[in-house]
């Protein structure tokens, strides 16, 4: 018999194709420049007051997420593997209990694919570690990777459009 409390964090990998009328160096320009992120990262009505990417093998990222209510996310992780403008993988790190250790930690996979001035995007998101703590905040996950693609849509509009 099975524990109804069971918890599988893996449930919740998630992989999300988008197309983006705006050419791939513009995307990822937005993928890796701090001022340009902090425009689109994050669900609906979340802003980023701060926002620090080194998009290079073994750099760090830091990116605050503020709620409408004003609670700061902060997350943090590191890039493996960078080719630009094409490829990108890394270890994102959220929700860190008294300790500092991370409860939930993915690990993202993004690929750029050109079509002349548009951008085929696939986002593969694998949940590595999550403590039952965050089910809830995983159970949002493509919601809020999808929110964060609307977002990156309309900035994208108004930047390459501008």
């Amino acid at each position: 018999m099975t524990d109804e409390t069971e918890f599988d964090p893996s449930e919740y990998d998630t992989t999300i194709n988008r197309t983006f009328d705006a050419p791939r160096e513009a995307v990822w320009a937005a993928w890796t420049d701090p001022e340009q992120l902090a425009e689109w990262w994050g669900p609906a009505e979340f802003t980023v007051p701060d926002c620090e990417i080194d998009a290079r093998p073994g750099g760090a990222f830091h990116v605050d997420m503020e709620g409408p209510d004003g609670t700061i996310y902060p997350g943090t992780g590191e890039f493996l593997e960078v080719e630009e403008p094409a490829h990108m993988v890394f270890l994102s790190r959220a929700f860190e209990d008294e300790d500092g250790e991370a409860k939930l930690e993915t690990h993202n996979t993004v690929t750029f694919e050109a079509d002349g001035d548009r951008t085929h995007l696939t986002l593969e998101a694998e949940v590595v570690t999550a403590t039952p703590a965050v089910e809830e905040d995983l159970s949002g996950m493509e919601v809020g990777w999808t929110m964060s693609f609307e977002k990156l849509e309309g900035y994208l509009d108004r930047s390459v459009r501008a």
